[in-house]
């Protein structure tokens, strides 16, 4: 049997329809199948790969690290240099509130580590999230996930869970002194790349400092320059009281943590000992990643360029089928008339040699979300072929229109 028939008898599958491309090598911005067939990577990885793929540096660490050891005891044990000096890099980077970091192994595992530190440090247990906002898929993420759809069918979830719509001043109404934490996101990933309002991620801040009440912020895809920034919430002028992070973290490698001050960490260190554990969180070798992934990201100045690319890309992507471009620096929905026109789109970009994608709560938009490195000639190319795809549609399937 070949890897295709083994990866469908025995890979558990996630949808009905993958992909399938059987991928052999991946660096920068290109991808190349067992065909040799090249592909541009329009969504890094879901913004995983920010400073591209396979990085030379970065693979070096990760061959460095991994020659000195891998798996040890990785929390609260050893005292392990990748983790450590990782950990000090992050925070010399966040305002001093920020100061303390959980490594997980991922950015879903971040997130049930910032709802249980909400819970022991408020003694509360009502959580208010968003309608359309993802923040993983485990149960207690699955439970502040915005969307029935999603969340039925794995019910019962974590009590005392209300939604309220993205950017709607109702959710400001309901934090009171009942509640242990907002948790939110700066930009809204899956409902088409939303920003945030300022004055309304003013306003939260603001009751949540009212009424004790944990202000947690999600950027596990929006972090690391994805936004033109390290992380999105320095541009809308307000601080959590917890960060979470993931996919870019690692450099390519599994990495989640959830970051927030000495003072609140340390209830977890108590009343239970070990109140949150991980036996991969914080791994050496994503560490070692991470760490040079990151180092590379502020050394070599990708974020001064995401301006100029994200005004690029704009210019480019013109089209009368595209009813709407939305999102922030290098991280964009673009909309279509229906969910099967953006699908057909989407598809017909992959055939075309640019992977994208449809947004969870979106399904009717493509995400355009490239590794920051890319260049200008990149872009163009990767854009003309985006329209021709777009055409392609339109003349295949007149009925979509």
């Amino acid at each position: 049997m070949n890897n295709r028939q083994l990866f469908l008898q025995h890979v558990a599958q996630t949808s009905t329809a993958p992909l399938g491309i059987e991928m052999v090598e991946a660096a920068g911005v290109t991808l190349t199948d067992i065909d040799g067939k090249t592909y541009t990577d329009f969504i890094a990885g879901f913004s995983v790969c920010n400073i591209g793929h396979s990085h030379p540096d970065v693979v070096k660490a990760v061959q460095d690290q991994a020659a000195k050891y891998m798996h040890l005891i990785v929390y609260g044990e050893f005292i392990e240099s990748p983790q450590v000096q990782y950990a000090a890099l992050l925070a010399g980077h966040l305002p001093p509130n920020l100061d303390c970091v959980y490594f997980t192994s991922s950015g879903a595992e971040a997130t049930e580590g910032a709802l249980k530190l909400a819970k022991r440090v408020t003694g509360k247990t009502k959580i208010l999230a968003c309608n359309k906002a993802y923040h993983g898929s485990t149960q207690g993420a699955l439970s502040v996930m915005g969307d029935e759809y999603w969340r039925n069918a794995f019910r019962p979830l974590l009590p005392e869970v209300y939604h309220f719509n993205y950017n709607d001043d109702a959710l400001v109404a309901a934090i009171d002194n009942t509640v242990a934490c907002v948790i939110v996101e700066p930009v809204q990933a899956e409902s088409g790349v939303t920003p945030g309002r300022k004055q309304w991620l003013a306003a939260i801040r603001k009751k949540c400092d009212a009424h004790c009440v944990l202000l947690i912020f999600d950027e596990i895809q929006s972090g690391f320059g994805r936004t033109g920034t390290l992380f999105a919430f320095e541009q809308m002028g307000v601080v959590p009281d917890v960060l979470l992070v993931g996919k870019a973290l690692g450099g390519g490698m599994p990495l989640g943590a959830f970051i927030s001050g000495h003072k609140l960490m340390r209830t977890l260190t108590v009343a239970p000992v070990l109140g949150h554990i991980t036996t991969f969180g914080g791994h050496p070798v994503s560490c070692a990643a991470g760490k040079k992934a990151l180092e590379i990201l502020l050394e070599e100045k990708y974020m001064d360029t995401v301006a100029a690319k994200s005004e690029l890309l704009q210019s480019l992507l013109v089209h009368p089928a595209i009813l709407k471009m939305q999102g922030i620096g290098l991280w964009f929905s673009l909309q279509f008339s229906s969910d099967m026109r953006a699908q057909k789109v989407a598809h017909a970009c992959v055939q075309n040699g640019v992977i994208t994608d449809w947004f969870l709560f979106a399904p009717d938009c493509i995400r355009v979300a490239p590794p920051l490195i890319i260049t200008e000639t990149e872009i163009r190319a990767a854009c003309r072929i985006i329209l021709a795809s777009i055409d392609q549609v339109l003349l295949e399937h007149p009925e979509l229109a």
